[in-house]
């Protein structure tokens, strides 16, 4: 049901989007029947991530189940950073910007092929799996853990507010790394136009490339530093807004796709280190049984950041293009500075 509902909300989007572009309809139109069309997505394409997690839960002993839930996490992550990276490159004659709509269609197509295939059925076995309501894995979250608690700890029906004063620190470091990490993001693609003086027909290869840096940083950080380093919530977060903060000045003071490239990955590696570090210090400041109400916690943190912060990197975007990276740059090295008074690991 969730990749048929992405199959259906993506072409109609493409559908909107292709008729908008081509002036069959007006642009007040496009955007109401896109709106509509990708609430479809929204409605049913949260529960892939619920069935996905019950599936891997009903068929796993205990002793297993949060490596297997921990892989699950980093594949959604993996696809949610590169998949608008390669966006640009479904742009493709005919179609134009509709292009990367309809080709992820065919590629969930191909995914329900495939589970309708050689994915063992749920109902046999040891047991049937039912997962928590979780939000659909989306560039405003990449891997947060909540997919791993919400599954794996005991029913608690205690509301945990954010206030808690056991993990209002970490939230807030993340909502304003998230912040950071969301409008500078939404400013990267219109920074390579304008900074290399190209068209927009022509820079869609340029822009993915900068994305697919920053995908590869922030990979490398999670599955290749994080798990050698050792470092503790505190660390990660502390280490993250610096390098984040360096990254986004880099990117700043560059003149040639080379240098954005650079800076942007360097960008991407600190916000790699940031989001598993407030992610995990909040799971840790509560006990085994506050797990499930943590996630919802950490996983609406991370929502939150997408809110307001696109339109406000654009906003400050359209008064001076350098203005969004040097804004969010001092505003990670004040959470830097002001995290070890705060954060306790």
């Amino acid at each position: 049901m969730g990749v048929g509902g992405f199959v259906v909300s993506m072409t109609l989007c493409g559908l909107a989007l292709f008729a908008g572009l081509n002036r069959w309809i007006g642009g007040a139109l496009t955007f109401s029947l896109f709106a509509l069309f990708r609430a479809i997505y929204g409605g049913f394409g949260c529960a892939t991530p619920s069935a996905t997690q019950a599936y891997l839960a009903s068929k796993t002993r205990r002793s297993g189940r949060v490596a297997a839930l921990s892989a699950l996490s980093s594949s959604f992550g993996l696809g949610t950073i590169i998949g608008p990276a390669v966006a640009p490159l479904f742009v493709v004659p005919l179609i134009g910007l509709a292009g990367p709509l309809f080709a992820f269609a065919l590629i969930g197509l191909a995914v329900i092929t495939s589970v309708a295939l050689w994915l063992p059925n749920d109902r046999f076995g040891r047991r049937v799996g039912h997962g928590a309501a979780m939000s659909y894995p989306s560039l405003a979250s990449p891997p947060t853990g909540a997919s791993v608690t919400a599954a794996t700890a005991p029913r608690h029906h205690k509301r945990l507010s954010w206030k808690d004063p056991r993990i209002r620190p970490w939230i807030t470091a993340g909502v304003v790394s998230g912040h950071a990490q969301a409008a500078t993001l939404t400013c990267i693609g219109f920074f390579v136009i304008d900074r290399l003086h190209l068209s927009a027909a022509g820079s869609e290869g340029p822009i993915a490339i900068v994305l697919m840096a920053g995908a590869g940083a922030t990979l490398g950080a999670q599955w290749g530093l994080i798990p050698r380093l050792g470092l503790k919530p505190r660390a990660l977060i502390l280490s993250g807004a610096l390098i984040a903060a360096a990254g986004l000045i880099a990117t700043m003071l560059s003149q040639d796709l080379y240098g954005i490239t650079i800076g942007f990955a360097v960008a991407s590696w600190g916000f790699g280190f940031t989001r598993p570090g407030f992610t995990a210090g909040a799971s840790l400041a509560v006990p085994l049984a506050e797990q499930g109400a943590v996630a919802g916690v950490i996983t609406s943190a991370n929502g939150i950041s997408y809110v307001l912060a696109p339109a406000l990197g654009i906003g400050l975007y359209g008064w001076h293009h350098d203005l969004p990276f040097a804004a969010f740059a001092l505003l990670l090295v004040g959470l830097a500075a002001a995290g070890p008074s705060r954060l306790s690991d």
